[in-house]
């Protein structure tokens, strides 16, 4: 419906009854036209979206498809920067907001050291990258980085410095993670600390998928200790990583005797060509992610067990307090292109049994429970890769920690719940 008219006032109904078994939404819209405004209305029930355009002299508010809450309520739209879009991250951002249908005023505006690129999509079709200035995004209310630690550490409060009012940026690089004035938010576990806040860090993608089980089992039976081994996908290096493994799986498709005997031993200067990892990962696993510390743990191993304590209430460096659970990690590389695995072991403070434990994970946001292994259903990064949920399985009563242990696995996207997905939902908790 166009309307140009000088002063309209107008409401709009729409009734949902049960009996009638409609597929509208009831909700109540209360609109005050500008003068010489032209205004156009649409609603969509199946998709319950709707589109209010104000355009005047050439420009369009930023009222433009708004969406309908479960409760009827109305979602505004928000002014979406992506920093870093062309990287692994950055596109998986774009996914998700796709796929969530995120309410962007016409479309994200993405950024990257350089610019004239081209990036695609469904929803928005193509896009073309800028190249990042902090004022290109004044008066933007959400901006998430997907760039380096160096990068957020110096532009990060820059750009929030000039978003809206109530605007949000979302880092998912490590270098505010441990600052006490930034939230470290995995939304099902602690969204409330990203409430008011204008800067909140992403977790590390290996810490982000194992909260999803551990934070539901710290809440009912307490935890006393971690333990846990991962084995990460490729892609956790990027996108140069993902490549790398495909390059050298691709020449030994191309020679099988390029660099295996006969026996199935390496010739080990004859092995696939390194320079994101330490050493060739195809048909190889890496025990290195990540520099060595003086504890002889990795940072990536550190990054787990420190996120861990802060995204559960306690000090990151807490190595002394009885009620600060003791958590270590094993950090491995391995060949697969996609999603991470992990291995853990936990004591609980209360008894916990496998069942107790089933039960708990079932109902906790976020998680996929696959755990019948005597059907071999588990789970596994084929399965996890994709997928929003974290997949949980393999859950059995620890024999060294007997009815207060328990040892199970995980299987997780990190370019999604470990990374795009979590910052995603992060500002839907802030902002709706």
């Amino acid at each position: 419906q166009k309307i140009n008219k000088r002063s309209l006032s107008r409401r709009i109904y729409m009734n949902n009854s049960r009996r009638r078994k409609s597929r509208y939404c009831l909700f109540a819209i209360i609109v005050t036209l500008q003068p010489s405004a032209v205004w156009s209305f649409q609603v969509s029930p199946k998709s319950r979206r709707f589109e209010f355009v104000q355009k005047r002299s050439g420009a369009e508010l930023s009222i433009k498809k708004s969406r309908l809450g479960k409760k009827g309520s109305v979602r505004m739209s928000y002014k979406v920067g992506i920093v870093g879009a062309t990287g692994a991250v950055g596109a998986e951002l774009l996914g998700v907001l796709e796929k969530r249908e995120f309410p962007v005023t016409d479309k994200p505006a993405l950024f990257g050291s350089k610019g004239g690129k081209k990036v695609e999509s469904s929803r928005w079709g193509s896009l073309e990258v800028s190249k990042f200035e902090v004022e290109a995004l004044r008066g933007y209310d959400v901006c998430f980085l997907a760039a380096s630690g160096d990068f957020a550490k110096e532009y990060a409060a820059k750009i929030a410095d000039v978003l809206s009012e109530k605007g949000l940026v979302v880092d998912n690089s490590s270098a505010l993670r441990l600052d006490p004035e930034v939230p470290l938010v995995v939304p099902e576990v602690n969204g409330d600390k990203c409430k008011g806040a204008k800067l909140v860090a992403n977790p590390n993608c290996t810490t982000a998928i194992a909260m999803m089980a551990l934070a539901p089992l710290f809440f009912a039976f307490g935890l006393k200790k971690v333990v846990v081994s991962t084995y990460q996908a490729a892609s956790g290096a990027g996108a140069a990583g993902m490549q790398e493994l495909k390059s050298g799986v691709a020449m030994l498709a191309d020679n099988q005797n390029h660099c295996i005997r006969d026996d199935g031993c390496f010739e080990s200067d004859r092995a696939f060509p390194n320079e994101v990892f330490a050493h060739p990962l195809p048909f190889n696993v890496i025990p290195h992610i990540d520099k060595f510390q003086e504890n002889g743990y990795t940072k990536e191993e550190m990054k787990v067990t420190w996120e861990t304590k802060k995204i559960l209430g306690f000090d990151p460096y807490d190595e002394e307090s009885e009620s600060c659970p003791k958590v270590s990690c094993t950090a491995v590389r391995i060949p697969t292109l996609r999603a991470h695995s992990e291995a853990i072991t936990i004591e609980t403070r209360e008894p916990i049994t496998p069942a107790a434990a089933r039960q708990v994970l079932a109902d906790a946001q976020g998680v996929k429970l696959i755990d019948q292994p005597e059907k071999n259903i588990y789970p596994m990064p084929l399965s996890a890769t994709g997928a929003y949920d974290v997949e949980v399985g393999r859950i059995r009563q620890s024999i060294v920690f007997g009815e207060h242990g328990l040892d199970f696995f995980v299987c997780g996207d990190q370019l999604l719940r470990g990374a795009a997905l979590n910052a995603v939902l992060i500002a839907e908790k802030s902002l709706f």
